[in-house]
């Protein structure tokens, strides 16, 4: 790939030789513009962000290839419906102040959201560019304008208008995507609002589930410093289920409303055989103390990370390739990222793949693991892996994986990351058993209001989709605080 400087400066040059009046045509001629990135070599050595984003003149080019289709198609695919064509329509003209207006209309998280969110199955999915030419990796790259727009408007500080006190009180039970949103709607109509977090920083799957690589920290401190500039009162070291219970919370605290956003972080197990053995881990244990508690930083870090050299990532998603690239990153030789399908059928975002397979990690596709092998001293030392073939399609719409007999082979490894998914956080349901949930115990809500089986407590994100994305638990933060300040006025 070519280096910042020198997609720069085709940018320019190609900026400069556009016909005044662009038709259809001209803007269908212009190349999805790269993004420009770390050089694989160096960024495994370090934590700082892999993709750089784009230039100024890199972002015009890229928003002059959007046709501004008059049904906004790509609105369609996003979750908290922003108008793409108006905000990238002002990256065109270089208003870029009047773009950032634009997205936070609906999201306060754009630097976040333009950074992590899988636009390829959301806004760019129904972009026309992208379905003209037969291929969503050259629609209009919508998610890294929101990025560039984000990062070019950092220093902007302003906060949105926050209404007249209403004397009423509301808890938000969590600091991820979908309480920040929440937080941030219930603020602006002039409620008194209280965050609680269980740990010691804020942020949630932001903080400790996505790596520094992908998400500078920086940027979630800033969002959640502006929660506070609004008037938010966040309280740290507080699990609601243990310290408080939502019954608490509401006869003993005197809350009106509730909103419980406290995600999926109940990690999952193989449960094959050896999984007690030293050096198993769960993916998000691994990252939490990588993340959160700076374990990368083996000399003045309290609580260091279990170091592998030889290391199995069980599993397909962005949380195996966040894990997988992380091992690299702490001094790993050998990364083998174990998947029962194939590579067209990961979960993961194809640029996380692709990321991932060109620092080095090597992907053994159609293998299932079966058991982990340990030695006298009760640490890993090989896993078991049984081939797989493709079966029929699934209610995923994907091929099942179907293990070949007598095909099992004895790998050597010494550390195994398992992240084959979370389940839904089950402590306030123990103290709370009114609450009504499915059988993977996610929160069971009203569609239209987010309103769970108790008036007045709302839930959203994770705990009530099971793991989705940032910007679905925006939108369902955003939905139950329509519904909660509705609520306040009836009440």
């Amino acid at each position: 790939m070519a280096g910042i400087e020198e997609l720069d400066r085709k940018a320019k040059e190609i900026l400069r030789t556009l016909p005044e009046n662009l038709t259809v045509k001209d803007r269908m001629a212009i190349e999805h513009q790269e993004m420009p990135s770390q050089d694989a070599k160096e960024r495994i050595h370090n934590m700082g962000e892999v993709a750089l984003g784009y230039t100024e003149d890199i972002a015009v080019l890229e928003a002059t290839r959007c046709l501004n289709c008059k049904n906004k198609p790509c609105v369609n695919g996003c979750p908290v419906s922003i108008d793409i064509p108006a905000f990238i329509e002002k990256v065109q003209k270089r208003d870029f102040k009047g773009a950032l207006s634009v997205i936070q209309e609906e999201s306060i998280l754009p630097s976040i959201c333009g950074r992590v969110c899988p636009q390829e199955s959301q806004c760019q999915k129904y972009c026309t560019v992208g379905k003209a030419l037969k291929d969503v990796d050259k629609a209009v790259a919508i998610g890294r304008l929101e990025r560039f727009v984000a990062d070019y408007n950092a220093d902007d500080e302003s906060l949105p208008e926050i209404k007249a006190e209403t004397g009423k009180k509301v808890a938000v039970v969590g600091s991820g995507p979908a309480s920040i949103a929440c937080a941030a709607d219930v603020r602006r109509e002039g409620h008194t609002v209280v965050m609680y977090e269980a740990l010691h920083k804020t942020g949630g799957v932001l903080s400790y589930g996505i790596p520094e690589f992908r998400l500078p920290k920086h940027l979630v401190d800033k969002e959640i410093r502006k929660l506070e500039k609004m008037g938010v009162d966040i309280e740290k070291n507080v699990l609601i289920g243990r310290t408080r219970t939502i019954e608490e919370l509401k006869s003993e605290d005197g809350f009106d409303a509730i909103f419980v956003g406290t995600g999926a972080g109940l990690p999952k197990f193989m449960g094959i055989p050896g999984e007690n053995y030293v050096g198993v881990l769960s993916a998000n244990e691994y990252l939490t103390r990588s993340n959160l508690m700076k374990a990368y930083d083996t000399r003045n870090s309290h609580t260091p990370e279990y170091i592998g050299k030889r290391v199995a990532v069980l599993g397909g998603g962005n949380v195996a390739m966040d894990a997988a690239r992380t091992a690299l990153r702490l001094g790993a030789e050998t990364v083998d990222i174990i998947y029962r399908r194939t590579r067209s059928e990961m979960p993961a975002r194809k640029e996380e793949v692709e990321h991932a397979v060109e620092e080095g990690c090597n992907i053994r596709m159609l293998s299932q693991p079966v058991e982990i092998l340990g030695d006298e001293n009760g640490r890993v030392r090989a896993l078991v892996i049984r081939k797989c073939e493709l079966g029929e399609v699934d209610k995923s719409g994907r091929r099942s994986p179907v293990e070949i007999p007598g095909s099992d082979e004895e790998v050597s490894y010494d550390e195994v990351i398992v992240a084959i998914g979370n389940a839904s956080n089950p402590l306030i349901k123990l103290t709370t058993p009114e609450i009504e949930v499915n059988k993977r115990g996610n929160f069971i809500v009203d569609d239209k209001t987010n309103q769970t089986s108790i008036e007045g407590v709302y839930a959203g994100g994770d705990i009530v989709l099971g793991a989705a994305t940032v910007i679905l638990a925006m939108g369902q933060g955003r939905k139950a605080a329509r519904a909660i300040n509705e609520y306040l006025k009836r009440k």
